[in-house]
């Protein structure tokens, strides 16, 4: 992507914090001279607009509908068009910016700019994200919660901005187009491969945990049709008869911070390579045990669920639950059996909710649900032999998660020095097609629903 790209022959100081130094020619302004805010009226045919931390701003319906907190009431809500520069107030600092494909509504908390003449608003989408990614709006615009800030309009206005001249802006964006295009065909196609090693994975698992492991069992049914027939010697009991709710608050809230993830159940929030905000106090949060099984209520239809492996906190909005005495559980194989595609699905059935958004699986529904109880030392067997069958699935899944996190990172580092006049891509993109129009532009992190919720889940426990 980078053959043939060569830094511009001259330089000269600029006045652009985050780009000290700029090819000669280009000059520099401020955003407020560069975009007009706009402040459009609703009209009836108006559908949400959403902008997402990948830079894609686009329609929600678009993306998905589950998982958004919908407001009851739009107050202050704003139009939207096709082409706007649109700025996340609150999540700029992790790369909600971007240019909207549709014309729809929004949130006050965007900052809708409307580009002059001479000005390609894609350009400087990829500029205010290259802000981001330097965390100079982190710097700039920290706000009173950590890892939060409020970078208003104003804040954007005052900012001093690269200005190439028309027909470079419209190079540089020609150039990124295609190289972002060829990343996204990368990560897809490997995406697609980690989910056909995830499939192999549930498969493994699903019949290890339903089903057993010894081949000579004798098999009863089991009276739950999601299940079907189960070995005759194993026990199956509501929740309600395994497991009780507790409700311990955190006095001090220094306890460990804990996450509940559909990708990694539950795990130490340090640990998260991933951008969430945090609350400025986590007293009254909920403490959880180890050996508690922590439930995300408003993801548990996507599996964010696990078992503790340490004391730590939660959000008080999620729901822990602790085995009764005796019955002797595993916790490993309480959480390999409650995320199988099986369990989750029927987590969707028990859950309520005025909207599909809202979905929660409140605790009175939970304990409706069918248990199935293998003897202790079977349920140590199957999570040996689990671990053991996907362990090279598993291994393969995470090289290829590196592969693609270092094919992103590539990404950002050539948007960076691109955007900020480090490599002339002019005579490259003369000979590309012409751009992406918006409509038709697409960044892999919205390809296949699923890879990017991680971070709106954590997001979600506050």
């Amino acid at each position: 992507m980078i053959d043939g790209l060569r830094p511009y022959p001259e330089y000269s100081h600029s006045d652009v914090p985050w780009a000290p130094v700029l090819p000669k020619g280009w000059r520099t302004e401020r955003a407020k001279w560069l975009f007009a805010k706009m402040d459009r009226p609703v009209r009836p045919e108006d559908d949400v607009v959403t902008c997402f931390r990948d830079g894609t701003v686009t329609l929600r319906k678009n993306r998905r509908l589950r998982g958004f907190t919908e407001a009851t009431v739009e107050h202050g809500y704003q139009g939207i068009r096709k082409g706007d520069l649109v700025i996340h107030q609150m999540d700029a600092f992790a790369g909600a910016v971007g240019v909207s494909d549709s014309d729809g509504k929004s949130t006050p908390v965007y900052s809708v700019c409307q580009p002059k003449p001479g000005i390609n608003a894609r350009y400087y989408a990829h500029a205010v994200r290259e802000m981001s990614n330097s965390q100079w709006i982190l710097a700039l615009a920290k706000g009173i919660r950590e890892r939060s800030t409020d970078f208003r309009y104003d804040m954007f206005g005052s900012q001093r901005l690269p200005v190439p001249a028309e027909e470079e802006q419209a190079a540089i964006v020609r150039f990124l187009d295609s190289a972002s295009s060829k990343v996204s065909n990368f990560v897809l196609a490997k995406r697609k491969q980690i989910a056909r090693l995830n499939e192999q994975k549930q498969v493994i698992i699903q019949r290890a945990v339903t089903r057993g492991i010894d081949p000579t069992t004798e098999f009863k049914e089991s009276a739950i049709p999601w299940v079907g027939r189960v070995p005759s010697h194993w026990n199956i009991l509501r929740a309600k008869y395994l497991f009780r709710e507790v409700d311990e608050r955190s006095e001090s809230g220094n306890e460990e911070l804990l996450s509940v993830s559909h990708l990694t159940g539950v795990s130490p929030r340090s640990e998260k390579n991933i951008t969430m905000f945090k609350a400025a106090s986590y007293v009254g949060h909920k403490v959880c045990r180890q050996g508690d099984l922590a439930v995300n209520t408003m993801w548990a239809w996507m599996g964010a669920l696990g078992v503790a492996r340490q004391v730590g906190i939660i959000s008080p909005a999620y729901a822990v639950y602790r085995v009764r005495s005796g019955h002797p559980m595993m916790g490993s194989y309480v959480e390999l059996l409650l995320r199988t595609r099986a369990y989750t699905s029927n987590f969707t059935c028990h859950s309520t909710g005025v909207r599909a958004s809202r979905l929660r699986l409140y605790p009175e529904e939970f304990f409706r649900i069918p248990v199935l109880i293998p003897p202790i030392d079977e349920q140590n067997q199957i999570v040996g032999f689990i671990n053991g069958e996907t362990s090279s699935l598993d291994t393969a899944i995470a090289r290829i998660e590196r592969e693609i996190a270092l094919m992103r990172e590539y990404r950002v580092r050539l948007t960076s020095d691109i955007v900020a006049g480090k490599l002339d891509v002019r005579e490259a993109a003369a000979t590309l097609p012409e751009p992406l129009s918006d409509a038709e532009y697409v960044d892999d992190a919205g390809m296949l629903e699923g890879d990017s919720l991680d971070s709106e889940i954590e997001d979600s426990d506050e």
